[in-house]
């Protein structure tokens, strides 16, 4: 298993990682929470048709730098992000938590 870590964070974080594109379509749909993170990669947008609850969305550039933090509630469809090379996607309130804003730096590593 993968964990994600920040500036902000006490604690690594326990992360998927959806690389294929049949993971990264389905993401968090069908699931009624999640324990950590997803990591959607290769990702520029997301949505939240068919999900069944309001999730945080960062996107991150090439070097895993946050450029934006969006809170989406079910059955929205995000705008690309230009600079995005990927999305973390959380429940909602998880980023505020863990100091997940615009301009911090995320590492991910294998645990």
């Amino acid at each position: 298993m993968a964990m994600l870590t920040t500036a902000g964070l006490s604690g690594p974080v326990p992360l998927e990682v959806a690389r294929s594109t049949r993971s990264r379509r389905r993401g968090l749909l069908g699931r009624d929470g999640i324990e950590g993170a997803l990591l959607l990669s290769p990702a520029s947008a997301v949505h939240t048709l068919g999900m069944r609850f309001p999730i945080d969305v960062a996107y991150l550039d090439q070097e895993l730098r946050v450029v934006a933090v969006r809170t989406m509630p079910p059955g929205r469809i995000g705008l690309p992000r230009l600079r995005a090379r990927h999305a973390l996607e959380a429940e909602a309130g998880a980023m505020e938590r863990w100091g997940i804003r615009r301009g911090a730096q995320v590492t991910v590593y294998d645990a």
